[in-house]
């Protein structure tokens, strides 16, 4: 398998990929339930975890656009119409912005409310953005709230697209994104 990207997603991407997917789905969760937990220690090491998790999926999307920048992309699979290729450049753009900008407005209320600094699991002391703020800490609650209902829909959106490609289009955009071998590709369309 190759690292960089050719006809096919290479492993980088591919981990990126996945491992961010998994970080949001987590975070996702746990930012749902969070607030219902009792005040615990335990409380406050859910949220850490979540806000620790946050700066990760940060880190690996800003790794993950330098990774495409320097290893390109794989042309679109032949034959998908030209509205595919621009709608999903236009959401692959959309969803980078939201993964940035996520965990930045988490990080910014957390900056805003003037909590004491969080420790990057427990390690490194993440500085404060700003300083505390109540009306900016509840509009970036507000805005952190938006953009992750905002990025579900469009991951939905992506997933439904890349099902759609699989099992109605036929063709290999979804097993470009898997490790060879996962699923079947049809044999018109198989890059080997």
């Amino acid at each position: 398998m190759s690292l960089r990207n050719t006809d096919r997603w290479g492993a980088v991407s591919q981990l990126l990929h996945w491992t961010i997917a998994v970080l949001i789905l987590a975070i996702g969760v746990v930012g749902l339930v969070m607030g219902e937990l009792p005040r615990s220690p335990k409380y406050f090491w859910v949220y850490t975890m979540h806000k620790s998790l946050g700066i990760t999926v940060l880190a690996l999307v800003v790794a993950r656009i330098g990774w495409r920048l320097y290893a390109g992309a794989p042309a679109p699979v032949p034959g998908t119409p030209r509205w595919q290729r621009q709608l999903a450049a236009i959401t692959h753009g959309a969803i980078y912005l939201l993964v940035l900008a996520l965990p930045l407005s988490g990080w910014l209320y957390d900056s805003a409310s003037g909590l004491r600094p969080f420790r990057w699991f427990g390690l490194v002391a993440m500085p404060k953005l700003v300083a505390p703020d109540h009306a900016l800490a509840e509009t970036a609650n507000d805005a952190h709230e938006l953009l992750f209902w905002t990025l579900m829909a469009l991951v939905v959106a992506h997933a439904a697209a890349a099902l759609y490609h699989h099992f109605v289009q036929r063709d290999a955009t979804l097993a470009r994104m898997l490790p060879r071998g996962w699923i079947s590709v049809p044999p018109s369309e198989d890059p080997r």
